[in-house]
């Protein structure tokens, strides 16, 4: 085989329905440059010995946790010992295009300010619907899905995005080097948006590329596409690190009316949906945090890319309203 382009790294949790067929997709690939590396955390069903039944293919890699260490660290594990000049990873619950890794690559191949490439990642069961085209963060602190449940014929241009989704996204290696990997504070959920946070912060660019299509059956591994317990907790807990971390000082006071808004909407919704006591427990879990967490330092060669995220944020108060407005009156 040719020198190793690209490492994908599938995190799988108990995937036995879907995880062949992902793990196959991506073997289906037109780009043949890379290494797979599942890494399992804990599964108790039949998808690790899925996993280990690939184990004699050329440059695959099974890492074996003995408990469940949130995606996180178990992303990061696969990370560590990727050989590739990329790193994509990819949910065990995705379904890939055969050109999906191609088009990534040659997407970030065009420009090396760009730090991560999003999938157009399309619903399995709904495929004329979008799932995620990149994701953003509004002042009031909410991270959000662009496209979720609009009409995918809507995507089709490759554009700037504030995040990419970990779904199913390719990083450059070296950029990662230099900002650090996911941040194992963030268990589950937001760590994708912290770490294109911390991009956008030092100048760098997430892209989404409407030509790597995937399909995504939505929450599959947490059990829930919108509400549970495990998804309020850590709701609760990261949408309050997310711009603690990222937001220099001036601007975390500056945006805190917002913040303090949009939490208390928060928890107001998920009271109306059973889970407020989940949420405020995340929530109290992220103010003991407080003093771990890790804020990316403050440098004045990026005031310009400060206020960019800034007009960012207000901007994409409009798009969610826009969002909902649409949801409400069931225009996809």
């Amino acid at each position: 085989m040719e020198n190793i382009i690209a490492s994908i790294v599938i995190p799988n949790l108990n995937g036995a329905g879907w995880l062949k067929d992902s793990i196959d997709s991506v073997y289906a690939q037109t780009e043949q440059r890379f290494e797979l590396i599942i890494v399992d955390n804990a599964s108790t069903d039949e998808s690790l010995e899925i996993a280990r039944s690939y184990k004699s293919r050329e440059n695959y890699t099974l890492i074996e946790n003995a408990v469940n260490t949130g995606f996180s660290a178990g992303v990061n594990a696969g990370i560590r010992i990727a050989k590739g000049k990329y790193v994509v990873l990819f949910n065990n619950d995705a379904f890939a295009e055969p050109d999906w890794l191609e088009n990534l690559i040659a997407t970030a191949e065009t420009d090396e300010k760009i730090f991560a490439v999003q999938s157009f990642m399309i619903r399995h069961f709904e495929r004329e619907l979008a799932d995620d085209a990149g994701d953003y963060v509004t002042l009031f602190g909410w991270a959000c899905k662009r496209g979720d449940g609009m009409l995918a014929s809507r995507y089709t241009k490759q554009k700037r995005i504030f995040s990419a989704c970990g779904g199913a996204s390719l990083y450059r290696k070296s950029i990662l080097d230099e900002i650090g990997l996911f941040d194992e504070n963030f268990f589950a959920y937001f760590e994708d948006v912290d770490i294109s946070w911390r991009a956008n912060s030092l100048g760098y660019k997430n892209i989404f590329c409407p030509s790597a299509k995937c399909y995504h059956i939505c929450g599959a591994t947490t059990g829930a596409v919108r509400y549970n317990e495990f998804k309020s907790v850590q709701s609760g807990r990261n949408s309050i690190l997310l711009p603690y971390k990222n937001m220099p000082i001036f601007m975390f006071l500056l945006n805190f009316p917002f913040l303090f808004a949009g939490y208390a909407l928060k928890i107001a919704v998920f009271s109306m949906r059973g889970f407020s006591r989940p949420y405020i427990k995340g929530a109290k879990e992220a103010f003991q945090l407080f003093g771990k967490i890790e804020k990316p330092p403050f440098r004045l060669k990026n005031i310009p890319n400060y206020i960019l995220i800034e007009l960012w944020l207000f901007a994409d108060v409009f798009r969610y309203i826009d969002y909902r407005v649409k949801r409400a009156l069931n225009i996809k």
